[in-house]
């Protein structure tokens, strides 16, 4: 079953990753392998570096228009995404890419150098995110269960918008999407 789960994870990258990462200069999958990258290069374990490559996988299995956020439409993918991982994987997959996009709602509210840093895509999403969190809701989402993994994420997220990026292949993730399923996990790290 592991098998069929990361392969047809690899379908949906082969059908809509080609896509462009709206409005920054990559496509999906390249968004998503410099995400991957980078929190390998950051030493983080196999089921945040799945996080990471699978952090936008709502954005390819959606059904809303590409280009819904132009047209002021939160297209809600990280609920999207997270609800089809958690049937196949540990919450320390799962949980991480559910709450990016709260992440950077934290983030904008508790480090001001980070919202200064966003690109202008990433601001027009954020508005229609909801916006920085308040003091209250930065506390709460602290408490969180993987708010730190989450908040990692949403770094590694920010930097994998490079044009021309190298990177690994969708193949060199495997082990680390095999680690992170269900099945295969033990430890939930």
């Amino acid at each position: 079953m592991s098998n069929d789960v990361i392969q047809a994870i690899f379908a949906a990258f082969a059908a809509h990753g080609d896509q462009l990462y709206i409005g920054e200069p990559v496509s999906m999958t390249e968004h998503m392998l410099q995400a991957a990258q980078a929190a390998e290069q950051d030493g983080a374990g196999p089921t945040l570096v799945a996080a990471a490559l699978l952090h936008d996988f709502g954005h390819l299995i959606h059904d809303l228009p590409k280009d819904s956020a132009e047209h002021g439409i939160d297209t809600r993918h990280e609920e999207v995404g997270a609800a089809y991982l958690a049937r196949y994987f540990v919450p320390a997959v799962v949980e991480p890419t559910r709450m990016h996009v709260a992440a950077k709602r934290y983030l904008c509210a508790v480090d001001p150098a980070y919202m200064a840093n966003l690109s202008p895509a990433s601001i027009l999403s954020l508005t229609l995110q909801g916006g920085p969190y308040t003091a209250e809701q930065a506390r709460a989402f602290e408490a969180l269960p993987f708010a730190a993994e989450a908040a990692r994420l949403r770094r590694y997220d920010d930097a994998a918008k490079i044009e021309g990026g190298p990177t690994p292949s969708l193949e060199h993730y495997r082990p680390s999407l095999a680690a992170g399923l269900k099945a295969q996990s033990g430890s939930g790290e």
